[in-house]
């Protein structure tokens, strides 16, 4: 879609007003997709025009009734003009019901596809992009602004584009009738044309930030929902609902000032329609008392003319229904042309095959785009050879999960390299990495679906006996026997049917699933209670066995295993060595250690 990317979309927000009116450009961002299904727009289309030609046939039928049908010689006329306009009304009935499945279900299809490529390219996204996204407004654009669209693409448009067919055949009529009344009518087109215009951009702009408010309160339930139990810890029930209370009646006056807007644009196009036709018809009344036309052909212009009048107030009112669709597209186009900052090179390097799980970061620096004044690393470097188990210790705040974080290539460092198997990750395509990497991470994610696909996350080609294999290694084998469907049990949106240590050992069971060569535990077994850890602790050692492994821990049990123990400080390596070393040595590790034989 042709649009101008953003960073975010809050700066997309703040930016939109500042270049020139773009109008309706934004639908046009749509037309790939659209033009996908040519079949059903032919088919569309030529149902449209076979049912505006049955309508534009009405008045030729009413003309020739009027001015022939009504002598005692041809009254049989009468019954034959009724039966023509039965058939001709037969016709148009069809043709509008072919119009109206077909347009609605390529409004359907579309706005599917829209969706489905939505979702993908946020799954590309890079995670700095989500540091300063709010997901509840990202699924606001998910949902509410491609129902927009599709109420645009499968009625309003289709709509649209009957009253413009049929305006045009109504005007071409009327001069074929009367080209002098039809002078008449083309000097009140442009009376009729210009507020139209007008008031659809007021329509656009208020369209827009109804959107937007509505978004944002779309935004603070779904953190709310989130955190319901947080929320109901503290009794904060009553200012959240008052807060969410006013972020409904703002997104309530922003609606009810595009409606406004809308209502004024519907009365102002009704009443000059209205007036201009009246003002034709008293003209065309004094022409046929005049002699200069018959009462048919006053009849046959004055049903065109209604048709046309018609057809400009349908307009009026799906304008406003488009050009909140256009609102919506802009929206949506802004999020589809944010570049992820993480993306493959042009010519990836190439891994080794098979990997080795070898990694060293070189003097890397870093600070997260979302707090630039902070240095997390600062000049950090170390080598963990294949195979090695490497404890990664350290304060809160240190900098340990974030070389985890650059390990993943989830960001790029400022400067300095991050290294895996000889290639510099920057140059790798991070997919290719990411499989060489299994990840247990401090907030685990549990998905709203059933066991086995929580582990299958792993590895999704693995067979139910893997899924089982894994379960077991991690000694989560257990408890899921003891849930009512097995690993078939759906277990709710971020596990919350399990507690903290079923949870941490599903997460274990994914990454033993993964089989990677490069094992990263971020406080894997922080949550799990003392027999638990003791299970998971020997399945840990056997996954261990032949991998790299980097281990961010306070727990002695899982650091006394490994090979070596980085001791980070405020980003960076202050001490390395074994745990009797480090110990002995009296510094910030021994400190550590201390503290947790105290609280032990």
């Amino acid at each position: 879609m042709s649009f101008v990317g953003r960073d975010d979309p809050g700066s997309a927000r703040e930016g939109r007003e500042a270049g020139p009116k773009r109008r309706l450009r934004p639908l046009l961002g749509l037309l790939p997709h659209v033009l996908r299904y040519r079949g059903e727009i032919a088919a569309a289309l030529a149902a449209l025009l076979v049912a505006s030609l049955a309508t534009l046939a009405v008045p030729i039928a009413v003309r020739r009734m009027i001015d022939h049908g009504f002598s005692a010689e041809r009254i049989g006329l009468i019954d034959q003009y009724f039966a023509v306009m039965i058939a001709v009304v037969a016709v148009l009935a069809a043709a509008s019901a072919l119009r109206y499945y077909f347009v609605t279900i390529l409004g359907e299809r579309v706005v599917a596809d829209l969706r489905a490529a939505v979702f993908e390219h946020l799954t590309l996204l890079s995670p700095a992009f989500f540091d300063a996204a709010r997901t509840g407004e990202l699924t606001s654009r998910l949902t509410a602004d491609t129902t927009q669209i599709k109420t645009a693409v499968g009625t309003s448009v289709s709509i649209a584009l009957r009253n413009l067919v049929l305006f045009l055949g109504s005007a071409a009529m009327m001069v074929v009738t009367s080209p002098r009344l039809s002078g008449f009518v083309l000097a009140a087109i442009p009376v009729i044309v210009l507020p139209l215009v007008a008031f659809g951009r007021a329509v656009r702009k208020r369209s827009r930030g109804a959107q937007d408010t509505l978004a944002d309160a779309s935004a603070y339930a779904t953190e709310l929902i989130g955190a319901i139990r947080t929320l109901q810890a503290y009794t904060d029930e009553r200012l959240a609902a008052t807060r969410f209370g006013a972020a409904v009646e703002r997104a309530f006056a922003a609606a009810r000032a595009s409606t406004r807007a809308r209502a004024w644009l519907t009365a102002v196009v009704i009443f000059l329609v209205s007036a201009s036709v009246i003002a034709i018809l008293w003209v065309g009344a004094q022409d046929v008392l005049g002699g200069r036309m018959t009462a048919g052909t006053l009849g046959q212009f004055v049903l065109y003319a209604v048709f046309a009048a018609g057809a400009l107030g349908e307009l009026s009112q799906v304008w406003g229904e488009i050009s909140q669709a256009s609102g919506a597209a802009e929206r949506l186009g802004e999020l589809l042309a944010v570049e992820p900052a993480i993306k493959p090179p042009a010519r990836p390097a190439a891994l080794p095959a098979p990997a080795h799980g070898e990694v060293a970061l070189e003097e890397v620096r870093f600070r997260y785009p979302t707090r630039p004044d902070v240095a997390v690393l600062d000049g950090v470097s170390f080598r963990v050879r294949p195979g090695e188990k490497v404890a990664i210790v350290g304060p809160s705040g240190a900098g340990k999960s974030t070389i985890f974080h650059l390990l993943l290539r989830f960001y790029d460092p400022a400067s300095g390299r991050v290294v895996f198997d000889g290639v510099d990750v920057a140059e790798a395509d991070p997919r290719e990495l990411r499989r060489r990497i299994a990840l247990v991470p401090q907030e685990i994610a549990i998905f709203a679906a059933s066991v086995a696909d929580n582990i299958r996350f792993g590895r999704a080609e693995a067979s139910e006996e893997e899924i089982a294999r894994a379960a077991e290694l991690a000694a989560a084998a257990e408890f899921i026997a003891r849930l009512p469907n097995g690993y078939a049990t759906e277990i709710g949106e971020r596990g919350v049917t399990l507690s903290g240590g079923q949870r941490q050992r599903i997460a274990i069971a994914r990454a033993i699933l993964r089989d990677a060569p490069l094992l990263l535990l971020d406080e894997a077994t922080s949550a799990l209670d003392a027999e638990s850890e003791t299970l998971v602790q020997a399945a840990l050692a056997r996954l261990m066995q032949g991998r790299t492994t980097l281990v961010i821990a306070h727990r002695l049990a899982t650091v006394l295993s490994c090979d070596r123990i980085l001791v980070m400080d405020e980003g960076r390596i202050v001490e390395e060595g074994t745990h009797e070393a480090l110990a002995a040595k009296g510094g910030l590790y021994a400190r550590l250690a201390k503290l947790q034989f105290e609280h032990g």
